[in-house]
This record gives structure tokens, C-alpha cells and sequence, in this order.
């Protein structure tokens, strides 16, 4: 939201969460950027979500910490137009559960001498969709789960953003 504020063609138009918790939320509203809480039940059954997105004219829909797996007809309704951010360099350290410590846990038990972050289009699958662009960072032996988090946040802050404008402007 903070990089695309000043932007004059790319703007955050809505933020949903499956999550009312989720401390983006908080920054969304400082923002002014209006709110969805999504309700698990209504989201897989019915087609509510994506006659909303599509009567809003959604140009691409960008998860980050999103941990449901979307419908196969939302990703038919938006095709290309979805993408993912994961935070370990797939296809490694991906799939159902792997999201925040599960996979900075997973990186270090699996002795990778390197972490970083994927940013990939969604497809039925969790975590299998094609590559769009991978960022490594050097893991050193006193690695922990936590700083390893600290780095890995780091680097989404840095190109997450830059690469959603990437895909916009293709």
C-alpha cells in the first residue's frame, strides 16, 4: 500500500482477509483503503467473491499470507491474474502448511545453505504455479527460524512491490 500510494496508474482498491485479526487490516483503514472480511463457508460456496471482483473491474488479485486455496472458478474468472507470495524459493518448502515459521523451520532442518522468496501465479495447487520471480539470500550457520523470518521479510518488502508493478505493466 505505502509504495503504490504516490503511484498516478497502480492503487491497492481493496483489501480482503480471510483473517479479522490480520494487523494489515489496521494499516488498510489508516489508509483509507476499504476492507473485506471473507467468510470460509460463502468464499467455497457460492460465486459471491467473484462477481464482486469482476463488477469491480479487478485488474490482478495479490496474496500475501493468504492460506486458504483459491477455487479453481475464481482462478478461471481471473486467469493470469492471480499471483502469490511464498516465502522460500520454490518449488522447495512448498504446499499445504508451509507458510510463515512452518517453511523457515523446514529451510534450516533441510540444511539449505540458501533461503528467499518466490512470487508465482496461483494455479489449483498450493505453490505450483509458474515462477515470476525468485530473490536468494545466503543462509549462515547461526541462522534461526526467527531471523531468518526477519531477512525473508526484508526481502518481500523490497520486491514483492516491484514485481506486482512488473506484471501490471505486461
Amino acid at each position: 500500500m505505502d509504495y503504490f500510494a504516490g503511484s498516478k496508474y497502480i492503487g491497492v482498491s481493496l483489501l480482503i482477509s480471510n483473517n479479522p485479526e490480520a494487523g494489515a487490516l489496521d494499516r488498510a483503514v489508516q489508509r483509507n483503503v476499504p476492507i473485506m472480511i471473507l467468510n470460509k463457508k460463502d468464499f467455497f460456496a457460492n460465486d459471491a467473491i467473484i462477481k464482486f471482483l469482476l463488477s469491480e473491474k479487478t485488474d490482478l488479485i495479490v496474496l500475501a499470507g493468504f492460506l486458504w486455496l483459491i477455487p479453481e472458478k475464481l482462478i478461471e474468472a481471473f486467469p493470469g491474474k492471480i499471483i502469490n507470495l511464498h516465502p522460500a524459493l520454490l518449488p522447495l518448502h512448498g504446499g499445504k502448511g508451509m507458510f510463515g515459521m512452518n517453511v523457515h523451520r523446514a529451510v534450516l532442518e533441510a540444511r539449505e545453505k540458501e533461503s528467499g522468496i518466490t512470487v508465482h501465479y496461483v494455479n489449483k495447487n498450493f505453490d505450483e504455479g509458474k515462477i515470476i520471480f525468485r530473490e536468494k539470500c545466503a543462509l549462515s550457520p547461526e541462522e534461526t527460524p526467527q531471523s531468518l523470518a526477519s531477512r525473508i521479510h526484508l526481502l518481500e518488502h523490497e520486491h514483492y512491490p516491484k514485481i506486482i508493478e512488473q506484471v501490471l505493466s505486461a
